[in-house]
């Protein structure tokens, strides 16, 4: 009996410490706004997956960690034109414990690509990034990604989860998707960008024609 009871404890032991584990190698992602994710991101496409392939993550074919190389076909590019001209592939770990993404290489359905480039130019993803479906995306996103979330990349945008929610800054938004809708992709990560104004303060603003007499130099993108 006291065997069995010892034998219990070991098997409920090494379920937690596996579990643990578990949580410990896990990707784990800070929570960001999707205009945070793009002004932080070095480069911004659109793009279709062509074909993927496994590859080593190292020179030495022997390496034992490895990327998916996915062949894409670049569609447009809104941020990285400075380093980048065209992007023809783009990396991720294939272990999702490394944050490697899975997406669909059947040239048909097209993706928002969010990266980093490396020194020797090629573009990394990874689950932190902000990778979406085209057709997920709002038609305020989509029209945010050619100027609009720049304007406001020296914002502060933070998320509210709880009452009493405050600014410290005048730089700052308040991210209330959580608080009000219980989902972090509500009605402000899908239709709203934090915006720098005249006066060096930031406040949403929600998609349409820009108020020109509230805005310096700023244009409907």
């Amino acid at each position: 009996m006291e065997s069995a009871a010892s034998s219990c404890l070991l098997s409920v032991l090494l379920l937690l410490t596996f579990r643990q584990q578990e949580r410990v190698e896990a990707c784990s992602c800070a929570t960001a706004h999707p205009q945070q994710l793009i002004c932080d991101a070095a480069i911004v496409i659109r793009a279709k997956i062509s074909s993927e392939k496994v590859i080593s993550a190292g020179a030495d074919p022997n390496n034992p960690i490895k990327m998916i190389q996915y062949e894409i076909k670049q569609i447009k590019m809104f941020k990285g034109f400075e380093k980048i001209k065209d992007v023809q592939y783009v990396y991720t770990p294939l272990d999702s414990s490394l944050c490697g993404i899975k997406l669909e290489a059947n040239n048909k359905k097209q993706y928002l690509l969010t990266g980093q480039i490396s020194s020797s130019g090629k573009v990394h993803i990874h689950l932190c990034n902000y990778i979406e479906p085209w057709d997920d995306l709002s038609l305020s996103q989509k029209k945010s990604l050619n100027q609009r979330y720049q304007m406001g990349c020296d914002c502060k945008i933070t998320i509210c989860y709880i009452v009493p929610c405050s600014l410290n800054t005048p730089n700052e938004c308040l991210w209330t998707d959580w608080l009000i809708e219980r989902k972090l992709y509500g009605q402000q990560a899908k239709h709203f960008s934090c915006i720098k104004r005249s006066d060096g303060s930031c406040s949403w603003y929600r998609g349409g024609p820009l108020p020109e007499k509230d805005f310096i130099d700023l244009s409907e993108p």
